[in-house]
């Protein structure tokens, strides 16, 4: 049995790829764990008076609440699920993660639309810089 480290952020990508996160661990046996990072770098791009600590917590909030609905959407299909919440940069909590948590597999959304914060490109490079610093296997679906 593996784990499977599903990063999720919300939104209708998201629950696609939670849904075929759900499916994949099914067949194969795997558990899932579940990734939220909550990243506050986009205040630094506003002139805007904004307090770091209120939207953190805000989007805490939120996190929980997301991650909470992919684990219980997994155990309702029959998967083990769990999950993390992290802070900072994406890319190196998805790798800290990926690293320290025993994942055997971590799985990225593939992009659709405008709803996507990559174009498929840059999430194929940002996948394989993953890869290449974990050394764990990468599936975008």
């Amino acid at each position: 049995m593996g784990k499977i480290l599903c990063a999720t952020r919300g939104g209708e990508a998201s629950y696609r790829t939670q849904d075929a996160t759900i499916a994949l661990a099914k067949e194969r046996g795997d558990e899932i764990l579940f990734l939220y990072v909550v990243d506050i770098e986009f205040l630094q791009k506003t002139a805007r008076a904004v307090r770091p600590d209120v939207v953190t917590a805000e989007m805490e909030k939120m996190g929980e609440f997301l991650l909470a609905m992919a684990q219980e959407q997994a155990q309702k299909r029959g998967v083990a699920a769990n999950y993390v919440l992290r802070y900072g940069n994406l890319r190196r909590e998805l790798t800290g993660a990926a690293r320290e948590l025993d994942v055997t597999m971590v799985v990225l959304g593939k992009p659709t639309g405008n709803e996507s914060a990559f174009a498929l490109a840059d999430l194929e490079s940002f996948a394989a810089k993953i890869e290449s610093e974990t050394r764990k296997e990468m599936r975008i679906i």
